[in-house]
């Protein structure tokens, strides 16, 4: 199935949850999720199934003053 991780197009077998884009894009934390605007906290990385044309953020703390 294709998605977009960050505007770039992926893709992934079906019924692939955010854990395996994760590990495909090799992501390293901190970072937040977003799919299609909605936040998903980290405890639901696993279990959240990615459909077809989803759009994913990953969204990297910034810091400074």
């Amino acid at each position: 199935m294709r998605i977009l991780a960050n505007q770039i197009p992926r893709e992934l077998p079906s019924n692939s949850c955010l854990t395996d884009l994760l590990a495909m894009i090799e992501a390293v934390p901190p970072y937040a999720v977003a799919v299609n605007l909605q936040f998903v906290p980290k405890t639901r990385h696993a279990e959240y199934i990615l459909h077809e044309n989803d759009q994913v953020e990953i969204i990297a703390p910034v810091t400074g003053g």
